[in-house]
């Protein structure tokens, strides 16, 4: 089959140091607890370990890139929300204005945000705290025909990819990716229906906020197009072509990069995690760089969670998005990496191993 995209997309991911994570691993043996008593805490830290190629791994360096673009679907009467409020959540996040940029803040993270294509562009006078990659003025709509063309899904696989690579140069530890689209959990939904074949009665919630009559006609919106594309829904990248958003793109486009640039990423909810899906079904060595925050408050979550096999490790309720559920995860990141460097171990504290 002839090749469709750029050759980087299919370059392979990087390998995580084994000879590190074992060391790793035996250190975790030496800490004054009893073997396990951590828990997830001593496997986060020797999983960073291996990632990083550290013994000794650390969260200190965080970047937050944040995709936005806009869903033709919305024209079907799938969100709570008018699809201005994408371009106006753009300004707010300029602004320091929304949740993830508070929490950025908090982290000591750097925030950037990216607009792939919301219906209009943003305004002059935020072209320093925008990047543009304004592919087009939002995806078309999915139940019409394909949302995006080869050469735009290219274009928002490039603009995740080159986040990673300023990123890498920026030195940083860890990727988190975050999104911003009205109508994006339309589109995820019939991406995890298409890539899992499940119904989209399991998987499509309430997004913005949608009451039961809204979210059963979210369900038949996303019944017509699977219908419309299903004989074309080949591979991911494809589905993603035909049922995706420019930010879901870019998302997939950073994961990929991210396992090829050896840079450990942690995956935000539902969005994320039909991306990490997309990604991890293309190349299944991505996996090995990811690392699940958080358990999405939406119902097609923990389908998505079960066919990658992974347990978040949080549980709050969140169904923001935006990356504010992996943002929420890195103070843990960061705990678990200070207790395995900074505990003593038994001959240290002069302390009596467990009897063999």
């Amino acid at each position: 089959m002839k090749q469709r995209y750029s050759n980087w997309v299919h370059a392979p991911a990087a390998k995580p140091d084994a000879a590190v994570r074992q060391a790793a691993e035996s250190r975790q043996a030496q800490l004054t607890k009893p073997p396990g008593a951590l828990g997830q805490l001593e496997t986060i830290a020797i999983r960073l370990a291996g990632l990083q190629g550290s013994v000794c791994p650390t969260i200190e360096r965080v970047q937050v890139t944040l995709f936005a673009g806009d869903h033709g679907v919305v024209a079907e009467g799938v969100s709570a929300f008018p699809q201005a409020v994408t371009l106006e959540m753009v300004h707010n996040f300029a602004r320091g204005g929304a949740a993830i940029c508070v929490l950025a803040r908090e982290l000591g993270a750097t925030l950037e945000v990216i607009n792939l294509g919301t219906v209009d562009p943003s305004p002059p006078q935020l072209q320093e705290q925008v990047t543009d990659r304004r592919i087009a003025a939002g995806t078309a709509n999915f139940t019409l025909g394909p949302a995006m063309t080869q050469t735009q899904l290219q274009a928002a696989l490039d603009t995740g990819r080159e986040a990673i690579i300023q990123t890498k140069e920026s030195d940083a530890q860890l990727f988190i990716g975050g999104e911003m689209g009205i109508g994006n959990t339309t589109s995820a939904s019939a991406l995890a229906c298409a890539l899992l074949n499940c119904p989209a009665d399991l998987l499509a919630g309430p997004g913005t906020g949608l009451g039961p009559d809204g979210v059963s006609h979210k369900v038949a919106v996303i019944e017509k197009a699977l219908k419309l594309h299903r004989p074309h829904l080949t591979d991911p990248l494809e589905c993603l072509r035909r049922l995706g958003g420019f930010e879901i793109a870019a998302l997939t486009g950073s994961y990929l990069s991210c396992a090829q640039q050896g840079l450990p990423v942690v995956m935000d909810g539902f969005i994320a995690g039909v991306a990490a899906l997309i990604a991890i079904r293309f190349n299944p060595d991505v996996a090995d760089w990811c690392l699940f925050s958080h358990a999405s408050a939406e119902p097609g979550h923990k389908t998505v969670m079960q066919a990658l096999q992974v347990t978040p490790l949080l549980d709050l309720g969140m169904r923001l998005g935006e990356g504010s559920g992996a943002a929420v995860a890195v103070p843990l990141l960061r705990l678990a990496c200070a207790l395995h460097a900074d505990m003593a171990t038994f001959g240290e504290a002069g302390v009596s191993e467990k009897d063999d």
